[in-house]
């Protein structure tokens, strides 16, 4: 039980605690990190920067909005898939179930990058495919023929719904192998007493299935949301830096306040800080809800 507290303690409670220290002074330079200068105390001069600015409360917003879309899309279309590989015959689940898992394996910066040409305004597929379109039709639809030059990623909403792409592409095999694993654990006897009794799939799944895998749904919530919270190298590579602002969210501005010239680094440490005090109030709440239901 020691060797494994002292490892989470240098791996995990070590470093968060160092960003917690570095949050409440004001660091501008690498000397200072490093600790060749003297760190001036801010105190929590750089939380009531941070709360009261405009900008953080529009960053704050992305990331809500965003990390909620994710998730409510990441859950559907992973437990789709999940129903849909319990369903298939051994030899087909286990081709569609490798298939789905190649977008999980597949590193998260070679997968956008991969995006990002898709999306690429002169030489990417969806360019291709929009400029293969009718003149007529694709005026008509969308107000313009020419496609090439395109920014793809210059409008926050386009920017905000190619993101949620990737994450989504990335995110719902987990969800899916998660969900397959619970519906193999549930009693056959059940499902099929259902079926003899007449209830549909819809039914059989909101009776019978949802119920029994709640604290998984649960779980994997709480995962989303940290993941989605958190998301910064599809972002990152999507929008080519920190240049971008309008399309912010809370890693990317800490990493950019912190690291952009001229560096914060203590404010950069705040930002992270609110971060994960809002990504443990969320995992508190859930184990909380958990531990109520047991108790009924």
């Amino acid at each position: 039980m020691l060797p494994c507290l002292l490892v989470i303690t240098a791996l995990l409670l070590w470093p968060l605690g160092q960003i917690v220290v570095m949050s409440l002074y004001d660091l501008d330079s690498v000397r200072q990190v490093r600790g060749q200068r003297e760190w001036p105390w801010a105190g929590l001069a750089n939380y009531r920067e941070i709360l009261t600015d405009p900008f953080f409360q529009m960053v704050l917003r992305n990331t809500v909005l965003f990390a909620l879309a994710n998730v409510a899309l990441t859950m559907v279309l992973g437990t789709l898939v999940g129903l849909l590989l319990h369903r298939l015959g051994k030899r087909m689940a286990a081709f569609v179930g490798g298939c789905v898992l190649l977008a999980w394996a597949t590193p998260a910066l070679t997968g956008t990058i991969t995006w990002k040409w898709i999306f690429d305004d002169t030489n990417g597929l969806v360019t291709w495919l929009f400029n293969a379109l009718p003149d007529g039709l694709s005026a008509a639809l969308f107000g313009r023929s020419d496609w090439t030059g395109y920014g793809w990623f210059n409008a926050p909403l386009s920017f905000f719904s190619i993101l949620t792409l990737v994450i989504v592409w990335h995110s719902f095999p987990f969800i899916a192998v998660s969900v397959l694993a619970g519906l193999k654990s549930l009693p056959s006897e059940l499902l099929e007493a259902a079926r003899v009794d007449g209830a549909g799939p819809w039914r059989s799944f909101w009776s019978i299935t949802f119920p029994l895998l709640r604290p998984v749904f649960g779980i994997l919530v709480v995962l989303s949301t940290i993941w989605d919270f958190k998301v910064f190298t599809q972002q990152y590579v999507l929008a080519g830096g920190t240049q971008d602002r309008p399309t912010f969210m809370l890693s990317i501005y800490s990493y950019a306040t912190a690291f952009s010239p001229p560096p914060k680094y203590g404010l950069g440490a705040a930002i992270a800080v609110v971060l994960t005090v809002i990504l443990l109030i969320v995992t508190g709440v859930y184990v909380r809800t958990l531990l109520k239901q047991e108790e009924l």
